[in-house]
């Protein structure tokens, strides 16, 4: 078995659950946040038997997009007054593969 993490935007959270649960496969949903842009994002943790692994990436690769969009940089400009807003791309999916050796369910 395999854990699946993949953070993924909001905006593309519901796509993935929907896309997973159509599949059968579950999956449970945290809200979280960070990254470069200190924006909300959403973690779905999925557990899957090794044969499963390749087609819950392909859902999440399908129903999570790339976009571009502007950002202006405050955090990270000394003089936030006179920074322009940067072209940065933002979506898809971060995605970390886990071994799991036991799921337990109560």
């Amino acid at each position: 078995m395999k854990m699946i993490m993949a953070i993924v935007q909001p905006k593309d959270s519901n796509r993935v659950r929907d896309a997973l649960a159509k599949n059968k496969i579950g999956v449970t949903k945290l809200a979280t946040s960070g990254g470069f842009l200190h924006e909300g994002n959403t973690t779905f943790m999925i557990v899957v038997d090794d044969e499963r692994v390749d087609e819950a990436l392909e859902i999440i690769k399908t129903n999570a997009k790339t976009r571009q969009e502007y950002m202006t940089p405050t955090a990270y400009i000394d003089n936030a007054a006179n920074s322009v807003p940067v072209n940065v791309q933002v979506g898809g999916a971060t995605v970390f593969i886990l071994p799991v050796d036991k799921m337990l369910h109560f």
